[in-house]
């Protein structure tokens, strides 16, 4: 037996259940009763940074003992040298019994850390585990351990053919196989184990309540309440049970055509065998008095589930007969069949598929949406291609159709000329061309509204984003010289410490229960934010000054793990904590508002780009947050205006859109409320949402242009969105996976011909407007000299019905100054 006696860890680093956090190092010993070698954290989706490690079962000696499931770093045990690595070893070759006092080995358990990923928790914390065992798409097995918390542990991947329990060598030769998966288990490893995930779970049932979930194959629940068991619970049947409640039927003795060999078999004792079985259906029948007693609630189940196979059957048949491609076949199927699908040949969609998503069996018609979107994207990159190659006389007509790609100008009841785009992203601002806008002393040479209109013609090189982004932001003046910004600027600088200075390095502003619950909030979001991008893909361990006085109140600058998180946040890193403090100084600087979840999405890319600037970044947040503070209200006043208008917007410029989604209760337009909120951050791949969100904050045709390009990207797939999808869950469905599908710079083009079609419909109702005011002017002028000669009971023309343009919609047409 190896007993682990843990001597420098400190009690707040391991969660126990009693709760005694005062306990002594000394008093507390651990045995480890289960070790599992090569178990790997994948932290990143390389290879090169997978963390090998043991997963163990832990016991502690008290009164009522406590049993811990740790994952600990092969570094962490490197630490402490060979002889404690050989003491893991010893226990995973070795199967142990719980009881067994001989043979007692004490180790020192490693001082764990954040960045480690490693974690130890009771197993009284653990609410579920999520057990995916290899197959030929994933070639290891994985386990995921869920809190009761709600927190979740770093994914366990098993390496079978790394472990040693699985790959020691046999001590008798034995003939070759051929290669498969999961590894064969050697002769050490547990019998009737095939990988190391399906071992784990066999030593944990001796220790607590496992229960597989009926409802998701996968979901284990760990020491489940009742309300859990009966969520997850349906009556299960043994391979015979079936057989068994048959035969004591009348059916057993009654004359069948079917073959003696396919009866049912007799029972072959009359006294009750099902105490014996593991089957819920068998222990939950009572001893047998009379055969029709025990047999009726055995029976009701069996039927209910056979009810349960039947109804699914029945809506598989139903959504593959009423799939257009099989209309042909329909009138050749026999009736009871036919039934499955109405007199139209379509299936009522609504009337199953469920209000939360689009069901088990996904909707048909979001296949063909996604496939008919497919198909015309394909279309479209070869139609550019043969445009691109037309000879030089016919440039300008496929210059013409190449700005719009597949867009097709909305329907409109006026002559109006076609708008081109004036995009040319092609060919970005340099720096050779931003130098040009500038003298000698810094003074500008060109006027703001330039400025603006070339960057959103062409973008900005990323090599001068830095540069740029501040004026552009407004940061940084557009008019004076760079003497007079820079006495700005370190205005700016001097304001941004003394902010900070509000809470670095106090403790009774740092440690204040509101300041904590914002840090909490802060430091999740920041752990979680771009972690692909090199600067917060690195996880070394933040640098600190133990000698500076500020420095001893910033190990974390928003919050260092609670006990139950250990191992269940991704790990932080210098640059990570530059972001949360710039986000809770904002916290300090926006009292009223504070920090919302989703403001670190915009104020990421923005450190990224200013190569991790604090106050550069805090300044230009700040300017984004004065034109996006409306998307972050805590009443969502600002997202329900804004849906509002574009709701507006789509009515005036799409009409047969505007009713469908009205007939499809889509309306609110929740599929779009994420492309607002974070300015389409999620939809386009990072370089795209950079040269995105520098167009934006051109306001060079409207303040609001966002709403534009949420409208070009409807209109790229209104055709798609009409012939296939009717209903909303179909829609919000279809819009969430278009997530990094959508081409930027053909999007940008339609937004921005969409805005002139919208600037011209407008200005040609107010036409419009000014006319029949200046002829109804005319009219009461001509009437009051009839007066005499006509009669009284003569009525006035009625006024025509004209759209109307609304104060919100008016207000798209208002640009930036």
């Amino acid at each position: 037996m190896v007993e682990i006696k843990r001597s420098d860890f400190g009690s707040h680093d391991v969660p126990t259940a009693s709760g005694s956090s005062e306990e002594s190092a000394d008093d507390s010993k651990y045995r480890l009763i289960y070790s599992k070698s090569k178990v790997y954290v994948n932290p990143t989706a390389y290879a090169r940074d997978n963390i090998p490690g043991f997963v163990a079962l832990v016991k502690k000696e008290t009164a009522q003992p406590v049993y811990l499931l740790a994952w600990i770093p092969e570094s962490l045990l490197n630490e402490k040298g060979p002889t404690e690595w050989d003491k893991f070893v010893k226990v995973e070759e070795h199967a142990v019994v719980d009881d067994e006092e001989e043979d007692a080995v004490l180790i020192d358990l490693p001082v764990q850390r954040p960045e480690s990923y490693a974690f130890s928790v009771p197993l009284t914390s653990i609410y579920s585990l999520i057990v995916n065992p290899p197959s030929l798409s994933s070639w290891y097995g994985s386990i995921a351990i869920n809190l009761i918390s709600g927190s979740t542990l770093p994914t366990l991947h098993f390496h079978d053919d790394e472990s040693r329990s699985f790959t020691m060598p046999a001590k008798s030769p034995i003939e070759p196989r051929p290669m498969s998966y999961p590894p064969p288990p050697s002769e050490f490893a547990p019998k009737g184990s095939t990988w190391g995930g399906e071992d784990l779970l066999a030593k944990l049932r001796s220790y607590c309540h496992i229960l597989r979930s009926c409802l998701q194959s996968n979901l284990y629940l760990v020491d489940p309440s009742r309300e859990d068991i009966e969520t997850h619970s349906t009556p299960l049947f043994a391979d015979d049970a079936v057989d068994d409640i048959l035969a004591q039927s009348s059916y057993a003795n009654s004359h069948s055509p079917i073959p003696a060999h396919r009866r049912p078999r007799p029972l072959s004792s009359p006294t009750n065998s099902y105490s014996e079985r593991s089957s819920i259906l068998h222990k939950s029948l009572s001893p047998v008095s009379s055969s029709s007693a025990s047999a009726s609630p055995a029976r009701m189940a069996l039927l209910q589930s056979f009810s349960h196979i039947t109804r699914h059957a029945a809506h598989a048949a139903q959504q593959i007969l009423s799939h257009p491609l099989a209309k042909p076949i329909v009138p050749h199927l026999p009736d009871p069949v036919k039934s499955l699908v109405n007199a139209n040949g379509d299936l009522e969609w609504g009337s199953w598929v469920e209000k939360g998503g689009v069901g088990e069996f996904e909707s048909a018609r979001v296949y063909l949406a996604r496939w008919a979107r497919i198909v015309a994207e394909e279309g479209e990159r070869a139609r550019l291609r043969e445009a691109h190659a037309l000879p030089a006389g016919s440039t300008d007509l496929a210059e013409e159709d190449s700005d719009l790609g597949i867009f097709e100008l909305l329907q409109s009841t006026t002559n109006l000329p076609r708008p081109k785009s004036s995009r040319d992203p092609k060919h970005p601002v340099d720096e050779k061309t931003w130098r040009s806008w500038f003298d000698a002393s810094g003074a500008t040479k060109i006027r703001k509204e330039e400025m603006r209109r070339e960057i959103f013609r062409r973008g900005v090189a990323p090599g001068i984003r830095r540069e740029v982004w501040p004026f552009l932001l407004g940061v940084h003046e557009w008019s004076g010289d760079a003497a007079q910004r820079a006495r700005n600027w370190e205005a700016k600088r001097n304001r941004y410490r003394a902010l900070k200075d509000e809470w670095w390095g106090v403790p009774e502003v740092f440690e204040r229960q509101d300041v904590i619950e914002e840090r909490h909030r802060i430091d999740v979001d920041c752990r979680r934010t771009d972690r692909s991008q090199p600067l917060f893909a690195q996880t070394t361990p933040v640098t600190e000054d133990s000698e500076n006085e500020k420095g001893m109140h910033m190990r974390y600058s928003t919050i260092s793990p609670q006990l139950g998180d250990i191992g269940a946040q991704a790990p932080t890193n210098e640059h990570i904590e530059r972001l949360a403090s710039i986000l809770l100084t904002y916290n300090f600087y926006e009292k009223e508002l504070g920090y919302v979840q989703g403001m670190s999405d915009l104020c990421a890319p923005v450190y990224l780009v200013m190569g991790g600037d604090e106050e550069m970044t805090f300044w230009c947040f700040v300017q984004i947050m004065e034109r996006m503070k409306p998307n972050f209200l805590r009443d969502q006043s600002g997202m329900k205006q804004q849906l509002s208008t574009l709701q507006q917007l789509i009515s005036v410029m799409d009409p047969e859109l505007y009713r469908h989604l009205e007939k499809t209760d889509g309306l609110n337009l929740f599929f779009c409320f994420r492309w607002i909120l974070i300015a389409f951050k999620r939809e386009f791949p990072f370089e795209d949402v950079l040269r995105l969100w520098e167009v934006l904050w051109t306001d060079y045709y409207s303040t609001q242009f966002v709403l534009f390009v949420a409208l070009a990207v409807l209109e790229s797939h209104r055709d798609v969105i009409l012939r296939y999808l009717v209903e909303f869950d179909e829609i919000l469905k279809y819009c969430n996976e278009l997530s990094m599908s959508i081409e930027l710079d053909s999007t940008l083009a339609q937004a921005e011909v969409l805005f002139l079609s919208f600037s011209q419909l407008v200005a040609d109702i107010d036409r419009k407007e000014a006319e029949n005011a200046s002829a109804a002017k005319n009219q009461n002028l001509r009437q009051r000299r009839n007066d005499s000669v006509t009669s009284p009971l003569s009525s006035t023309p009625v006024a025509s019905k004209r759209a109307t343009i609304s104060s919100e919609l008016r207000d798209l047409l208002r640009s930036g100054q």
